[in-house]
Order: structure tokens, then sequence, then C-alpha cells
């Protein structure tokens, strides 16, 4: 029987556990993308609480694109020594350290009127109103390249692998979504064209890297999104996709931002769980999971160790991310290996997002 608590390899990356801290926006970079020692702590006290692999927040790789304030940069190469010196202490603490890096797109509510901001086709976001300008072909060379580039610091800087976020109505998230991507040349129309730019992009860091780098992808289930979203059989196909092309293992997301269409779709950022309404992605995932011969993580809405043990032993999903539960209580995988298996810390009261950074309300006063 497997265990939460196996060790495992994923290429040239050894992970002592199947617990993985899903990349979380933390707002406490500085202006320009740097590492601050308040968010250097944060990650190393995940670390010393015992999760196997962290996956940073998403990391810009274009100076003149930043989706959101206090976000990681990594778009010319004066971060690597920072990061080498950043990621060794990861190390150290006993924990794999993953980069995020993204291109954001309309999906922001930062500075949007000062700067171009890119998009598959020129259609308001829904959620932030934003109307990004229609990408031309030497745009998307543009993004695939800087994405490889990011990647080849982040390979520099000692981070044990990379992924490309392609999720939560972020650039190549748009690309895949019928709704945002109404193009008509060989990057819209079926999901094999739409699905272009990511594949495209896969195979640009893959050659920036090379083959035994461990390179991820974080991509959704489902939109559950109607016509406008994609759907799980697309989202099948992708993945097996990006699988011939060397991806090392996906990341399955889903959810939409239409709430006031879409009441009963399971929300980007969730908010009071009940028991019942525990790991909310993990069915639609491991649906697609049965279907590929790559590592899958989930995330949504984990909170107990019974949950995770029975969909690992039922499934073909393998690995479980978690946020806001590590974000309130990062030494939680600690207190389950030691046989505590007690409630969560965290209720999932959505109110750990702040002006003055993205920690846990409980601890808003004491940080």
């Amino acid at each position: 029987m497997k265990s939460l608590f196996d060790t495992t390899q994923i290429g040239s990356m050894t992970l002592t556990n199947r617990l993985w801290r899903s990349a979380t926006w933390m707002n406490m970079a500085d202006e320009k993308g740097h590492l601050t020692d308040r968010l250097e702590r944060v990650y190393l006290e995940l670390a010393h609480g015992g999760v196997g692999t962290i996956i940073t927040g998403y990391a810009f790789v274009l100076e003149e694109e930043q989706p959101n304030p206090g976000m990681l940069g990594i778009y010319d190469d004066s971060f690597i020594p920072e990061y080498r010196a950043f990621t060794k202490k990861i190390q150290d603490a006993g924990a794999n350290i993953i980069m995020q890096i993204v291109y954001g797109g309309s999906a922001t509510s930062f500075r949007p009127e000062g700067r171009e901001i890119w998009g598959p086709s020129a259609v308001a976001h829904p959620a932030y109103k934003v109307v990004p300008t229609e990408m031309t072909k030497e745009n998307i060379a543009t993004v695939v390249d800087a994405l490889a580039q990011g990647a080849r610091r982040a390979k520099s800087a000692g981070f044990d692998g990379v992924q490309i976020h392609s999720a939560h109505t972020y650039l190549f998230s748009q690309f895949l979504s019928p709704y945002y991507n109404r193009r008509g040349d060989e990057y819209g129309g079926s999901i094999e064209n739409r699905s272009r730019i990511l594949c495209e992009a896969l195979e640009a860091v893959r050659k920036a890297v090379g083959a035994d780098y461990p390179v991820f992808v974080k991509m959704h289930c489902s939109d559950d999104w109607d016509e406008n979203g994609i759907s799980v059989e697309e989202s099948l196909f992708v993945a097996k996709e990006l699988e011939k092309r060397g991806i090392s293992g996906i990341e399955f997301s889903g959810g939409n931002l239409d709430a006031e269409n879409y009441p009963n779709a399971a929300p980007i950022r969730g908010g009071m769980l009940k028991t019942s309404n525990q790991s909310y992605f993990a069915e639609k995932t491991a649906r697609i999971a049965k279907h590929l011969n790559i590592p899958v993580i989930s995330v949504g809405g984990h909170r107990t160790p019974e949950t995770l043990g029975t969909i690992l032993n039922t499934t073909a999903i393998g690995y479980f991310s978690l946020s806001r539960t590590l974000l309130s209580e990062p030494g939680l995988v600690n207190r389950w290996r030691q046989g505590d298996q007690g409630r969560p810390r965290c209720i999932a009261c959505n109110k750990c997002w702040g002006n003055d950074g993205n920690i846990c309300i409980l601890d808003r006063t004491s940080r």
C-alpha cells in the first residue's frame, strides 16, 4: 500500500514525501521581483515544516509584464546569484524547491492602464474587465522564449525544477479556453491549436534545460464552464501532448472566475469548506491520470491525510499539493507524519489575501 510519506523519484529529483506546497502568491517580493528576508523566511518555515516539495509563487519572465505586486521575477540573469543562495538554504532544510514561471496576461488589476497586456484575443476578462491586445505570432515567440530563458535561469540558480503556469486564467490558460481564445489562425479553434503555444513553450524550455531536468505544468482538469472552457476530455488531450514532449509531471487544478453565471463551479479560490467538500478536483483529475504515464499532482481542497491516502491508493494520482492549509500551518506535514491527524488550522475563510502580504488572518498581527 502506498503512503503519503513514501520516498519517490521524478527525474533527477528525489521526493521525501508525496506532499507539495502548491504555488502561492505571497506578495512579499520587492518591487522589481527580488527576494526579501520576509519571503525567504516563509519558504524556510515550509521546508522545516516537513513538506517534501515547494513550488514558489509565480515568477514573471518579462520585466514589463508583472500581473501582481510583490511577486518574484526571473526576467534577467541578475536574479541567479541571489536565488542560488536561496535554493541551497531550502534544500539544506530538507525540501525540493521548484520555480513557477508565468506570463500573466489580463488576469490582473495591477496597473493595467500603464502597460500593454497580451492575450490570445481582445476579449475582456470576466472578473478583472481588462481587455488585452491580441497577440501577434512575434508576441507569441517572445513569450515562449522568455519562458525558456526563465527556466534556464532557474536551473542555473539551483532550483530542482520549473513549473509552467497554465491555469487560473493566466495567459496559457486563456489560450486553452474558447471564451478567451477566438483566433482564426493555428493558435485558435481546435484543442490541438489552442494548446499549441503551451506545447511550443515546453519544447523551448526542454531545449534550454535539457532532457533530464524536471519540468512541470499546472493546468485545469476542467474549467466547469460549458462551451467557454476546457473539458476533461480536452485536458486529457493536452496532457497526452505534453507527455509526448517530455513533461515531467502535471499539477491539475480547475474552476473558473465567472461566479455570477456559474455559481456551482469549484472556484479558483474556494471559500469556507465543509468536511464533505474536500479534494474537489480529484475526481476529474483521476479520470485523466489513469490514461497518463507521468506523475500527476492534485491540488484543491485537500484537508485530511485519510482522504488523501484513499485517493492515493484508489486512483493514479501520485502527489498532492496544498496552498492555504500550509499558508496557515507550515508545520502541518510534520504534524501528520507524527500521527496527529486533527483538523487543519486553516478553515478556508479566504481572508489570507492582504496588501501587506498574503498570510493567515490569525497571524496578521504577529508577522
